[in-house]
């Protein structure tokens, strides 16, 4: 059955605006946790400008919720997942710019060193996910360094969504799916665990939920930004039901 990870950052983004002590991403977790997520998912990231060492201790103490530690391959980071052993880390490229995540991993050119780190997690019980674009080349990298989840960065489809007016029919949007959807078949034929993610939201996460063998989902932006509204409990809640329906509509 199809699940939901959510990223709760942007909960520590608003925090963060303020430099004090809430909304405090620990409650959001719970609160998630409690509208139906089956995961959390935070970014640690290196110049720590939202969710920072505290929060993902306490994240790990306090709450009773799978936990994705996304994460540069850096041997800082390395070294913090191995000592908190969340139940998944998600290496991922990281830019200090960068707004957000821009693009997979390249794993292709840094096989040598991806292998050796995904070793370290692997030797401390830890499951390690790689976040790649739709890229068979980069899915038979991310086979050969012992990846055991490939995330596959779902932005350039959910940017064509919305160029396009919503359209899920049109070619642009097509194209975009049937990529992601290749990507999941090549996944699931190395033996790897297929989820996805990435600017997914309310309007385009049912096709990519219909997706043969897709496991789970991972969405942050959109589901906090809606919280705004609703409670962070009843958001998730939505977007689980969204996922569950277009899962269950796959014959």
């Amino acid at each position: 059955m199809i699940e939901l990870g959510v990223n709760i950052d942007h909960v520590a983004t608003l925090r963060q605006a303020r430099r004090t002590w809430e909304p405090d991403p620990v409650w959001a977790a719970v609160e998630a946790h409690l509208g139906g997520a089956d995961g959390i998912t935070v970014h640690l990231r290196e110049d720590r400008r939202h969710i920072n060492d505290s929060d993902v201790r306490k994240l790990r103490e306090l709450t009773q919720v799978k936990l994705n530690l996304e994460m540069g391959a850096t041997d800082e980071m390395v070294g913090i997942a191995c000592a908190l052993k969340p139940e998944m880390a998600m290496l991922v490229p990281e830019g200090r710019n960068e707004v957000t995540t821009e693009g997979g991993l390249d794993v292709l050119s840094q096989e040598a060193r991806l292998k050796e780190v995904i070793a370290r997690l692997a030797d401390a019980g830890i499951m390690t996910s790689v976040f790649i674009d739709a890229d068979v080349a980069q899915i038979e990298a991310a086979a050969r360094i012992g990846a055991r989840v490939c995330e596959v960065h779902t932005g350039p489809y959910a940017h064509a969504f919305h160029d396009a007016g919503r359209d899920v029919e049109s070619p642009a949007v097509v194209a975009e799916l049937a990529k992601v959807a290749t990507a999941g078949e090549a996944i699931r034929a190395l033996g790897m665990r297929f989820n996805a993610g990435h600017a997914l939201n309310y309007y385009n996460v049912q096709p990519i939920a219909r997706l043969p063998g897709v496991r789970e989902l991972h969405i942050g932006h959109a589901i906090v930004s809606r919280s705004v509204f609703t409670g962070l409990r009843a958001a998730v809640g939505e977007m689980k039901r969204l996922m569950r329906e277009a899962a269950g509509s796959v014959r």
